[in-house]
């Protein structure tokens, strides 16, 4: 099986560096890989011709339209049997292609997903927000498991899909705003098999400061409206919770001041919640530094998926604007 691997560059050369060296690394060898470097200005060029003699490498530039499309320039250009896209922020664990290849050659899947983990190199607050985006006590919990809610849709940090389905269903009808989650629910739809390959890990990033962070979740609790417009039997009550949760703390607040009573129900209720992420996040992480940052990045990641998600609600459910 020849593998495909498509990356979506913008602005991001030191993290290509770091992907590529992990390619580089990997056990079973029949592979592409393909930069595609999305409009950037602060280009990749340099870093990627560096490993043109190590790895079957093309690097291409084009006009910026997002990643999802710029994923179908890729598709477009891909010489393998089965397609994968990566994340430029991912590190890829060696024996990666090994254990996709062996699973699907053992349990054919037409298009396939893989949960995200924290590298040991990771910083403090890169794993505390790698445990709050994977953590059971956040949205983060129906993500990357077997026991996830509904169907399993593959996200595109991680993400596998057959010649025969891009052939089929075509690529990404949205370049941005869940367009992997339409994807996946596109590619359901026609009847394919999908399903997580769960040894299928990567290292995931993600941003490097809770401002970074809060800004991409509330991107995340927009895009789950978005794809609402498209299915709207795909909200589920489990997508309502970070709003739930983010007019409870608003509640609290308010009940502190007003209150003493319903105040003191609401503190320890709370308090409980902080203390299960805290305790949690220490047994996951062993480090205490790191569950009190992952305290701070569930609040963080709660709120900004709930107020995106309410924003595009109100503004696209509820007044009805595109």
């Amino acid at each position: 099986m020849f593998f495909s691997i498509i990356i979506p560059l913008y602005n991001r050369p030191q993290e290509i560096d770091e992907l590529l060296h992990t390619l580089t690394l990997q056990t079973y060898r029949a592979f592409e890989v393909l930069v595609i470097e999305d409009g950037s200005v602060n280009k990749a060029d340099h870093i990627v011709k560096k490993y043109q003699d190590k790895l079957d490498l093309r690097y291409f530039e084009k006009a910026n339209e997002g990643q999802g499309f710029t994923r179908n320039f890729g598709f477009e250009r891909a010489k393998g049997d089965y397609f994968i896209i990566f994340d430029s922020d991912c590190l890829i664990p060696s024996n990666y292609l090994q254990i996709v290849h062996d699973s699907l050659s053992a349990n054919w899947l037409d298009a396939y997903g893989g949960p995200d983990g924290a590298h040991e190199s990771f910083t403090p607050l890169q794993k505390a927000i790698s445990y709050s985006m994977t953590s059971p006590f956040t949205t983060g919990g129906i993500r990357g498991s077997k026991k996830g809610i509904g169907q399993f849709h593959p996200r595109s940090f991680n993400m596998g899909i057959s010649r025969q389905v891009w052939e089929k269903a075509g690529g990404f009808i949205i370049t941005r705003l869940g367009e992997d989650i339409e994807y996946s629910i596109r590619i359901h739809s026609l009847g394919y098999k999908i399903g997580l390959i769960a040894d299928a890990i990567v290292y995931h990033k993600r941003r490097t400061d809770f401002l970074k962070f809060y800004k991409q979740i509330h991107f995340f609790g927009r895009a789950r409206i978005n794809i609402y417009k498209f299915f709207p039997s795909q909200l589920k009550l489990v997508h309502f919770f970070p709003a739930f949760a983010t007019l409870a703390m608003l509640f609290t607040v308010m009940a502190n001041l007003f209150n003493w009573r319903i105040a003191l129900l609401c503190n320890v209720m709370l308090t409980i919640y902080i203390m299960l992420i805290f305790f949690h996040s220490w047994w996951i992480n062993k480090s205490t530094k790191i569950a009190f940052l992952s305290i701070i990045a569930a609040f963080t990641q709660l709120v900004a998926y709930g107020l995106g998600f309410m924003q595009d609600y109100w503004k696209r459910v509820i007044l009805k604007r595109s």
